[in-house]
């Protein structure tokens, strides 16, 4: 998601009229991000990306614009819902949105199981009559309303001429997934003589066509203005005349008298940009043909015949072109970067410039593919380099503004230049001093575009230091200065004054790492190039070459003497007390949380001394928990020796999730991980998953398997393949062309096609056959998914949990596949 910015939002009313506003993302009416607060301004700018991965089904994507107030409350003034079955049309299109009003009939969400039955009922006098017995047996997912929900249903029959009495369920305490289980029964039909011919009398049919039952959801308030609307569903009776006894989930919908009053454009709108993408994922078996042909790239002779699907095929056709790309994690890319640099492959693709100063200015899938070599290993070598600084530049808020006509009223121009001397002075002394931490994957791609460069430009003697200063400097250590919440160095985007300052420093540093024999050129503002007089002393220049020749020399290896530890993420969550003998909702707390590659700790506040420590090698397992057991959503359990467990309950279904499983790999390797555990908590005597009565009893349920353990890479083998074979699939009329233009002369002897003069093939007759493997690795996967649609086609029933009635997406799903099965035919 990119969240741009809002504009045109209502004036506050009061003298000021400015708002303090902030944007949240909502998986539903779950918070999953929130933006920086953008003080007096009713058209702030956020500039905020984020990431991650949805675990959980969903109905609406919601962005929800908040006004800060210090004494109460904040109050919303608007927000914007996405339905998930229509993401795809804004999919990567910068996009406004009205702000639409928010109240209880937008807030509607959740599902209502019901069983309907109609019967006839014959009285001691003879006589008949028709009742209907409706069922409220529970309800998923309600809406939480000011942090709690205690739901009741009422049940109503209602016709064109009779109006029955509500009948309601029990109040449900805390709890937005209830379950009632209670039957009402209502009069259907006047009592009449039996008539065995009719299920209704004659005059009963039409009014029975036109009666419906109607089920409203609740929430028991105990404020004046009454309990809060959840949600509503009516249905009509006549779909009962084809069976006396029908039961489903419903989704529930809001009033059709909802709010209309406020028109959108009162609100404002909203700048939105999103990717959204949805696999299914096979097990590992089916992906093994295409995944072995992807990693045959390293031990093929001329590599580009099997990486020909990425220095060719995605380098022009995906990349550029296609924005998921950006989101696939380079799979298989060490070996196919370090077999395709040391083997000097097509050094017109590797050295696109021709000028040495310039190398890798330019964007090609090499050069992107070791960019994200870079991030993924080398995450946590920025987090220990940079991490402090940043943190100190973000708190501090010293002004370094030293353009003079950006200038502040008070601001002194040589106290800002020493500023912003002092934070580049620190900043280049911690980079050039971590060589030994660089890893080493990322050492020995250096050392091999460091040769190849070499040979490349053998006139220039420079060009082994700006070959890998490209990389390190221009698209590792400078953008991670410029955008620290990219790189995940802060929670957000830095504000406006910070963000200049990290602006000032990224340019400086990047200039520093370049070695240009120019330095002022470089720089098109004047005042830039005045302060980077301070930095031209040949010892920043020796420092730069000495951590060159450092991180990609041929003999590099880790520094086994590093044992200082490295945070991996760290945040606010609530803790259930541990060793008390009393439960209940006081022994929750909240706790600042700190997972470093050495233990897990707690404290009070951030920055407090430990309160409890768990060594890594202490952590036997890491699973969910169910939310039955302290009927509290989002929580997971960390199991340690001695059947101690530390229940915890995350802020959202998207932090727990990256809580469970960065806990799971870096505990991955432990000798005494078990193998099976107790989905819920023990209370009252016994496990509530099992029943089982001593607290040392063994599990109950299998361990979620997790990856290997390597914190330092997040990578779903089966889960990537599945997106190159989809990114395949979408471009294989262009890979059928380029099989076609392999087999035909003109590739290699006439003239070439314009849409491939762009590279040169240098062996037609082998990359022939590599594409002919490639379409056909792609063909099978592709019928493997038409046969799990269609099965998935045949299994499904409207009407059940999984796909409730009212469920959009579902009914977009069938018709779709009814139209696939007529074509079919």
């Amino acid at each position: 998601l990119s969240l741009g910015e809002a504009k045109n939002l209502p004036t506050y009313p009061g003298p000021n009229k400015m708002r303090d506003c902030y944007c949240t993302v909502n998986l539903d009416q779950e918070e999953v991000f929130r933006t920086k607060i953008v003080e007096k301004s009713l058209c702030p700018f956020y500039g905020e990306d984020f990431y991650c991965e949805i675990p959980r089904t969903f109905r609406h994507l919601s962005f929800y614009i908040f006004d800060r107030d210090v004494f109460r409350r904040d109050s919303i003034i608007g927000k914007v819902a996405i339905q998930k079955e229509d993401l795809q049309k804004y999919h990567n299109r910068d996009t406004w949105f009205q702000l639409q009003h928010v109240d209880a009939d937008s807030e509607v969400q959740g599902k209502v199981h019901l069983e309907l039955r109609l019967s006839e009922v014959i009285t001691d006098t003879g006589v008949i009559c028709h009742k209907l017995a409706t069922r409220v047996l529970e309800c998923q997912g309600l809406p939480i309303v000011n942090g709690q929900c205690d739901p009741y249903a009422t049940v109503t029959l209602a016709g064109p001429s009779r109006q029955s009495e509500a009948k309601k369920t029990k109040v449900k305490k805390k709890t937005n997934n209830p379950h009632f289980d209670e039957v009402f029964y209502f009069e259907v039909t006047r009592p009449s003589s039996y008539n065995k011919k009719s299920h209704f009398d004659i005059e009963d049919v039409d009014e029975v066509d036109k009666m419906e039952i109607r089920v409203d959801l609740w929430n028991a308030s105990n404020l004046k203005f009454g309990d809060e609307f959840l949600g509503e569903l009516r249905l009509p009776l006549k779909f009962l005349r084809q069976s006396s006894s029908y039961e489903a989930w419903y989704f529930l919908q809001p009033r059709d008298n909802g709010n209309k009053s406020l028109k959108p454009d009162d609100l404002g709108s909203l700048r939105l940009n999103v990717v959204y993408t949805e696999d299914h994922v096979f097990s590992s078996d089916y992906y093994s043909p295409l995944r072995d042909l992807l990693l045959q790239s390293a031990d093929v002779e001329v590599i580009c015949l099997h990486c020909l699907l990425f220095t060719f095929g995605l380098e022009f056709w995906l990349v550029d072109s296609n924005p998921d790309f950006r989101h696939l994690s380079p799979l298989l890319l060490f070996p196919y970067i370090s077999s395709l640099l040391q083997k000097r492959l097509n050094y017109r693709k590797l050295f696109t410039s021709r000028d040495p100063n310039t190398i890798f200015r330019g964007n090609s899938l090499t050069s992107k593919c070791i960019d994200e070599t870079m991030k993924l290993a080398g995450m946590h070598y920025l987090q220990v380099t940079l991490k402090p600084i940043i943190d100190e530049i973000c708190q501090a808020h010293k002004p370094c503004e030293i353009d003079p006509v950006k200038l502040k009223d008070g601001e002194n121009l040589e106290n800002n230049r020493e500023n912003l001397r002092q934070y580049v002075d620190r900043i280049f002394t911690v980079i050039t001093k971590s060589g030994v931490s660089c890893p080493t994957v990322m050492c020995d791609i250096f050392f091999s575009l460091r040769e190849s460069a070499a040979k490349r430009f053998q006139g220039d003697l420079d060009v082994r230091y700006t070959a890998v200063s490209s990389f390190i400097f221009l698209r590792f250590f400078a953008p991670a200065i410029l955008s620290p919440n990219l790189f995940q160095l802060t929670p957000h985007h830095p504000d406006p004054q910070t963000s200049r300052t990290l602006t000032l420093i990224s340019k400086t540093i990047q200039t520093l790492g370049s070695l240009s024999k120019s330095k002022s050129a470089n720089f098109k503002e004047s005042y830039m190039a005045t302060f980077y007089d301070y930095f031209n002393e040949q010892k920043y220049a020796d420092a730069v070459k000495n951590f060159l020749d450092l991180i990609s020399s041929s003999g590099r290896r880790d520094h086994k003497s590093i044992e200082q530890p490295i945070l991996l993420k760290e945040g606010f969550m609530i803790k259930r007390a541990q060793g008390r003998k009393r439960f209940g909702m006081k022994n929750f707390k909240k706790r600042w949380f700190r997972l470093t590659n050495h233990e897990f700790t707690y404290q009070k506040s951030k920055g407090d001394h430990p309160l409890c420590s768990i060594p890594i090698e202490n952590i036997l397992a890491v699973e969910r928990l169910e939310e039955e057991s302290f009927k509290m959503k989002n929580m997971f359990q960390v199991i340690q020796p001695e059947r101690r467990v530390l229940y915890i309950q995350a802020n959202n279904c998207v932090e727990a999730k990256d809580w469970i499983d960065i806990l799971t790999k870096v505990s991955q390797c432990n000798k005494k991980r078990l193998t099976v555990y107790h989905p819920s908590a023990y209370l009252n005597g016994h496990w509530l998953c099992c029943k089982a009565t001593a607290d040392n009893t063994p599990g109950c349920t299998p361990c979620t398997g997790g990856l290997p353990a390597n914190i330092q890479l997040d990578i779903d083998g089966d889960r990537e393949t599945e997106r190159i074979y989809s990114l395949f699939n979408l471009y294989m009329p262009k890979l059928e062309k380029m099989q076609e233009a392999c087999g035909s002369k003109s590739v290699y002897d006439g003239p070439e096609e314009e849409e491939y003069s762009t590279f040169i093939i240098d062996d037609p007759k082998e990359t022939y056959k590599t594409l002919k493997l490639i379409i056909e690795g792609v063909g099978t996967l592709e019928q493997e998914h038409a046969q799990y649609k269609r099965d998935k086609f045949k299994k499904t029933k409207y009407g059940s949990q999984e796909h409730p009635i009212g469920d959009k997406s579902f009914q977009t799903y069938i018709r779709q596949q009814s139209e696939i099965s007529a074509h079919s035919i």
